[in-house]
């Protein structure tokens, strides 16, 4: 019988896992050129996880957030609209932050390339980015400051691309 349950159990968690919603994008600068990519999923854990493999990058240290629409057709990336915020505020530096779709600044070394993980424990990828109006990865020209209110005071917004659901 514990067999059975254990059994159980683990194909339940099995198909938990399978089953979490995941979301892609392919980045692109300001001139159309492709950059790299960016997954997003949930984990079992109910934690999102963020992985960004991204190249001919501007070096220094820039803000990249999750935006609230699915839209990277203007010229300036502002179709994205706002960060995902929910009902939290920009920054991990202020009281009530941060937004489900802030992440660590990406620092960018001389040979153009942009690497990250990182885990945010406030997004859901099925509540948040798969909405009808879609989301968005958008990479700004500075650092963010992980407290000026709305978006960090990162700068312009100089590479976008929409995410869309993946399908296993």
């Amino acid at each position: 019988m514990k067999v059975l349950i254990g059994a159980a159990i683990y194909f339940s968690l099995s198909a938990a896992a399978v089953a979490a919603a995941e979301v892609t994008a392919t980045v692109h600068d300001r001139d159309g050129k492709r950059l790299g990519a960016v997954m997003i999923q949930d984990l079992p854990s109910g934690v999102a996880l963020a992985t960004l493999t991204l190249n001919s990058l501007p070096e220094g240290v820039h803000g990249i957030h999750l935006h609230e629409t699915g839209d990277c057709s203007s010229e300036d990336f502002k179709s994205a609209g706002g960060h995902v915020a929910g009902d939290r505020k920009h920054g991990v530096l202020v009281d009530g932050g941060p937004h489900p779709g802030d992440m660590p600044n990406l620092t960018v070394k001389s040979n153009g390339v942009g690497e990250i993980e990182v885990f945010l424990p406030f997004l859901s990828v099925q509540k948040d980015l798969l909405d009808s109006d879609g989301s968005a990865f958008v990479m700004h020209q500075g650092m963010d400051d992980y407290e000026s209110q709305p978006a960090g005071d990162a700068g312009d917004r100089i590479a976008c691309g929409e995410l869309t659901e993946r399908t296993q």
